[in-house]
């Protein structure tokens, strides 16, 4: 994988383990997905205008990406509510690329090298150790992260085959980031009603703004790269987001790490290292 695409495709980590933070850290996990992906959705439409319109063959895909990440953020807000991030987020995103390198020759024809297919597969258990650390939220928790990891999976296919279609991954991923909001916001002002949605959108539009600045820019550059190197690659190096939590939670937030974590973070490192030398 090329130098460039691979350093694209760690700051795009970087920022998704920011904007899932964003998320975690909030007083309501359902509302701050929401407003996360609401965020986005405003952050593109400014854009939209400088950009070309998708190819007609990719609208198909941005419909289904629409239906799925309304799934994935609904999935991210209950597995936040029933574990700790410790034990959610490394299941459901270390999960996910390793399910995407075992299909990938089977849904979109690609194969990987020997060695493309070692990195992914020492990303994926760098990811799944730091889930050994955490034991809060059990059973419930992990089956949510593999519920989450098998809509990731898909939506990874639906993007990557629809950013190509699309003749331009930017543009893509800007149309494909302003429905689900709107699903989102239906279903909560549907579920929990307007005097409830209504002051926390007042009270952490910042934080949901940012959050959604990070995510867009994130998927945009995962989907970029995907126009340039195959799907499984990308999606496993761009779960090295959870080395990025890793540094967050210990260098700013002032936590402590287990061995787990450091072992995982050496795992992830040296996987980025395989796909680069592969």
């Amino acid at each position: 994988m090329p130098a460039d695409v691979i350093a694209l495709v760690l700051f795009g980590a970087l920022l998704h383990a920011s904007w899932n933070a964003v998320v975690k850290a909030g007083s309501d996990k359902q509302l701050g997905a929401a407003l996360v992906s609401a965020g986005a959705g405003l952050s593109a439409i400014p854009f939209l205008p400088f950009m070309p319109l998708p190819a007609p063959a990719a609208w198909p895909f941005v419909a289904a990406s629409a239906v799925l990440q309304f799934t994935y953020f609904q999935l991210v807000a209950a597995g936040y509510r029933a574990g700790d991030i410790g034990l959610v987020y490394p299941v459901m995103r270390g999960v996910a690329p390793l399910l995407v390198a075992l299909t990938s020759s089977m849904v979109i024809g690609e194969h990987l090298s020997a060695g493309a297919t070692l990195g992914v597969a020492t990303i994926c258990g760098g990811i799944l150790t730091m889930a050994f650390e955490s034991r809060k939220g059990g059973g419930r928790a992990i089956l949510l992260a593999l519920a989450n990891a098998v809509v990731i999976a898909t939506y990874t296919f639906v993007d990557g085959v629809g950013a190509r279609t699309a003749g331009n991954a930017v543009s893509y991923t800007l149309w494909m980031s302003l429905l689900p909001p709107v699903l989102l916001f239906g279903w909560a002002f549907y579920s929990r009603g307007a005097q409830v949605v209504v002051p926390y959108v007042k009270r952490e539009w910042i934080r949901g703004w940012m959050g959604g600045a990070g995510s867009i820019a994130s998927y945009g550059l995962a989907l970029w790269a995907m126009t340039k190197a195959p799907v499984a690659t990308v999606a496993a190096l761009r779960e090295t987001s959870i080395l990025f939590a890793l540094l967050i939670s210990v260098f700013i937030l002032k936590e402590k790490a287990s061995t787990w974590r450091y072992i995982a973070g050496a795992l992830i490192a040296l996987g980025g290292l395989i796909l680069k030398l592969g």
